[in-house]
């Protein structure tokens, strides 16, 4: 396994790629001291003084022995790492090149005994490997030495790196860090004059002279001595302009010599008309900056098609003059019909590429990369335009450092981060007035179509509604086959006149109208129907049920449709309508109501008999009564396991619960009912509360609408569950009550204990365990007359659970074994793994530490296979207490280690913090929480 070690910026450590959890800041401290020696024994004194300083408690030698163990465990396994322990202290085998700061030493090395075409490269990943100061989480002495000492050797390699650059005739890629380094270190006569030569070499004689002229100042203000001679001869050469001063003659000499000058620009939009106050604001900005201080950024703000592009590239070229060093442009593609925004490490690369750099100068890491566009484009007069951006986070990294640029964004967001952030001059684009909609109508159509029909073109212009887009697709349209007339008419037809013109997005049903025609029948009934669909996308087989056609008519359907840009086919082969498509599919692209109606009943009917089956393969053994048969032409998605069916319903989770209000909106009050009693048992297994309450009040709902006792009920109490796990528990104890009286009501036992077994939980969550032991007594007696072995072992777990959090473990003990037996009797593993975690609890409880260890991990082997993360947290997390209690502190801290992770992966983060306090309570020799 690769490992990589990181000193330079934080104490950290991958293995393949993958954050290690190195435990807390002392221990991070100790595995730093030992990859600073790397490979040489540490004496445990030194140890302790690079750890804790002048100050050693009494107890760090203790601590730091836990240290050790923790981070033996943590890197367990990794090839080439060990921790060994020797004569008066401990060394740290481990290849000194996987740690940064002694890779940077070596390329370092290396370097200064290499040619100078390779030595700059070697200089060059040195310095990436830099991240920030060393150590910083430590502020030892010894630590203080070790960033003095890092820090000097890095000053070296850049002034080795910089004459090694300077020889090869790169000053003016070189001169954004000489000023940089000559800002941090002002006295440092080497610095100086390789800024005052780069600045020499770049044409700017008077620079040079100036900056010798601050320095020999500082150098008498501070130090009470003129500049060094080496310095002084190199001024004297400056003013002579001695020719030996030239940069080498070369290839690569006179390529760095010059600044690649990009021209990145498209071509201007035409025709263009109106916007004047928008180009008067840009214009506004660029010539009244502020302060002077920071980059112009100016954001363009409106919906897709309004015209933020033609606007930003008209305005650029007409303003060519002030940007005399280059111009970039980059499509960020927030907002593209087809394919994912790209990435600011992409677009760095394309501006990288377009400012001269070769391809393996590039660096791989997102900062690197933006550091050195950064230094390229510093103190450059440069355009930077950043198109179709999605999100700040897209934008950020790709802002110059220098005021000498200008930044144009445009996006369909307002981006306020941006302007909050980084000062960006917000400008929010509207749609154009009739006057300059008509213009751009007559100079698109040309001087020979511009004056037809007068009457049909001023309409035109109304029913667009001031949209550019759609402004622009007319024009083209009349162009080239229609006439005036013929264009209204189809806009009539697609719905536009009733389109507000305060709301410009609404003209774009009319673009979107056109692309249908080429389509065939099946092919639009398709597109409409996927506008009604339920959830944010589909995957194929519930759009062969939507659609009614066979599978592989419908993949075909779909193909055309995403070639149309109609439809986007996402990873994992599902399909997804971008929001404005999608309105115009649900509101414009007719289809008979009976049709619509046929299809949302089939995928409904997809969904919930898919959903059915997944609830069939969690739980097996509760009978339940089936919804009514699907639709013909409905297939329900095959579910071969436990994980197959887990990861069907979450990847359908919104689908299901929009299903479900689908259902409702039909009319098919059964169906809807039946959504919630098929998500059950998915949503209390992996605790979503808040989705078991929605789909249950929906429930209710629909069970207002059926003439049985039965759903109201299961209404009643599962909301009733809900609004318990939520801490709601007023709310629950008064469902719970209403479910167990419309249950006597009806002299429903059954009911009755499947209430009883529900108020147990309720009143277990108030922390009335008493009270719980009761209702789960009842629930067991009542349970035992129908003669259900499942059933019968839930009860009598719950009794074991509840009896012995109240101290009664003989009980507990005896109720799990009688349940185990129902269990394994019935192939029910999930139930068999829940009984052996109480179980566990059980011995631990009454002392048997030994015992409990066992139980939970059978418990845990169980969860595992069935794929069940949430649970196999809490045991992991239950199983660490007879650890702690056996004196066993590695396994303790192992399985809540691993508990820590799977918590916060799952997003349970007050499990998360209760068990980092029980690791640092361990840590420090104290009794840990008891959880559960």
């Amino acid at each position: 396994m690769a490992v990589w070690f990181r000193l330079l910026g934080g104490i950290e450590a991958e293995v393949e790629g993958v954050p290690v959890d190195l435990g807390t800041a002392k221990q991070r401290a100790v595995l730093a001291v030992l990859l600073v020696e790397a490979d040489r024994l540490v004496p445990v004194d030194r140890l302790l003084a690079g750890v804790w300083g002048e100050d050693v408690p009494a107890r760090a030698r203790n601590s730091l022995y836990t240290y050790l163990s923790g981070l033996r465990a943590a890197l367990a396994g990794v090839e080439g790492v060990r921790f060994a322990r020797g004569p008066g202290g401990y060394r740290l085998t481990v290849d000194e090149l996987t740690v940064d700061l002694h890779q940077f030493r070596d390329l370092v090395a290396t370097a200064r005994m290499a040619d100078d075409e390779r030595a700059a490269g070697l200089f060059e990943q040195a310095a990436s490997l830099w991240r920030g100061e060393p150590l910083p989480e430590l502020d030892t002495p010894w630590a203080v030495g070790v960033r003095a000492a890092a820090e000097g050797e890095r000053q070296a390699a850049e002034s080795d790196h910089a004459d090694v650059a300077l020889r090869l005739g790169r000053h003016a890629e070189l001169l954004p860090g000489l000023v940089e380094r000559a800002r941090r270190h002002p006295l440092d006569e080497r610095t100086a004059g390789q800024l005052m030569l780069a600045w020499y070499r770049s044409g700017r004689q008077a620079d040079a002279l100036e900056h010798y002229r601050r320095v020999r100042e500082l150098l008498v203000e501070e130090l009470g001595a003129d500049p060094g001679p080496a310095l002084q001869r190199l001024h004297a050469r400056i003013l002579a302009a001695d020719p030996e001063l030239a940069a080498p003659l070369g290839p690569v000499a006179t390529a760095a010599a010059t600044p690649v000058v990009p021209r990145q620009l498209p071509a201007p939009p035409r025709p263009f008309t109106g916007r004047a106050d928008e180009s008067a604001a840009l214009t506004a900005a660029l010539e009244h900056p502020g302060d002077g201080t920071t980059v112009v950024i100016s954001a363009l703000a409106g919906t897709g098609g309004i015209g933020k592009t033609w606007l930003a590239l008209h305005w650029a070229h007409h303003h060519l003059d002030r940007f005399p060093d280059g111009q970039l442009f980059t499509d960020l593609r927030g907002f593209s019909p087809s394919g994912t925004p790209t990435a600011p490490e992409a677009a760095l690369r394309g501006f990288l590429d377009a400012l001269g750099v070769s391809p393996d100068r590039v660096p791989h890491d997102l900062d690197a990369r933006a550091a050195l566009y950064r230094s390229l484009v510093a103190e450059r007069r440069m355009l930077i335009v950043l198109d179709n951006a999605a999100t700040p986070d897209q934008v950020v990294p790709l802002l110059p450092g220098s005021p000498s640029c200008t930044v144009l964004v445009t996006s369909r967001n307002r981006l306020p981060a941006l302007v909050a952030r980084h000062g960006a001059q917000p400008l929010s684009l509207g749609v154009l007035t009739d006057d300059e909609g008509r213009r751009l109508l007559d100079a698109t159509l040309g001087p020979d179509r511009a004056d037809d029909d007068e009457p049909a073109l001023a309409e035109l212009v109304a029913l667009c509604g001031g949209f550019p887009l759609a402004l622009g697709l007319i024009a083209a349209r009349v162009r080239h086959h229609l006439s005036p007339a013929e264009a209204v008419a189809e806009l009539r037809e697609s719905g536009l006149d009733a389109l507000d013109a305060d709301d410009p997005t609404a003209s774009l049903p009319a673009v979107l109208s056109w692309s249908l025609r080429r389509l065939t029948e099946p092919q639009r009934t398709a597109f409409a129907l996927l506008g009604s669909a339920p959830g944010p996308d589909i995957g194929l087989p519930a759009a062969t049920s939507l659609t009614g056609l066979p599978e592989r008519e419908t993949r075909a359907v779909l193909r055309t449709l995403v070639d149309a840009s109609l439809l986007e086919r996402t990873p994992g082969g599902r399909y997804a309508m971008h929001d404005l498509v999608r309105a115009y599919a649900a509101t414009h692209a007719h289809v008979p109501e009976p049709v619509r109606h046929a299809a949302l009943g089939r995928v409904v009917d997809f969904y919930l008999h898919t959903a059915h089956a997944a609830d069939r393969v969690f739980d097996p053994h509760t009978p339940l009564i089936p919804p009514e048969p699907p639709a013909a032409g409905v297939h329900p998605h095959p579910l071969p396991d436990q994980r197959a069916a887990l990861a069907w319903v979450d990847a359908e989770h919104p689908h299901l619960l929009t299903a479900q209000r689908t259902a409702a909106d039909l009319g098919r009050h059964h169906t809807a009912w039946h959504f919630a009693r098929a998500l059950t048992g998915f949503h209390l297994r992996w605790r979503r509360f808040h989705d078991s309450l929605a789909v249950w009040q929906a429930a209710l709902e629909a069970a207002e609408h059926l003439p049985d006792h039965g759903p109201h009920i299961q209404a009643h109490r599962n909301i009733g569950g809900a609004c318990s796990s939520l801490g709601r528990h007023e709310e629950a104890i008064a469902h719970l009550h209403r479910a167990l009286a419309l249950s006597e009501q009806h002299h429903d036992t059954l009911h009755q204990a499947h209430n009883h077994h529900a108020l147990a939980e309720a009143w277990a969550q108030r922390g009335d365990d008493h009270r719980a032991l009761d209702h789960a007594r009842r629930s067991l007696e009542l349970n035992l007359a129908f003669g259900n072995p499942v059933w019968d072992a839930r009860a009598l777990n719950a009794v074991a659970w509840y009896a012995t959090r109240t101290g009664d473990h003989d009980t507990a003990r005896e109720h799990c074994l009688a349940a185990l037996d129902r269990y394994r009797d019935h192939r029910d593993p999930l139930g068999e793994a829940d009984t052996l975690d109480t179980l566990g609890l059980t011995e631990h409880r009454s002392g048997r530490h030994e015992e409990a260890v066992r139980q939970y991990r059978r418990a845990i082997d169980r969860y595992r296979a069935l794929g069940h993360a949430f649970q196999v947290a809490e045991t992991l997390d239950n199983s660490g207490h007879p650890h702690a209690a056996l004196g066993r502190r590695d396994e303790a801290r192992a399985v809540w280690r691993e508990a820590l992770a799977l918590y916060r992966g799952q997003g349970r983060e007050a499990e998360a913090r209760r068990v980092q306090r029980q690791l640092d309570d361990l840590d420090a020799g104290g009794a840990a929480d008891e959880g559960r």
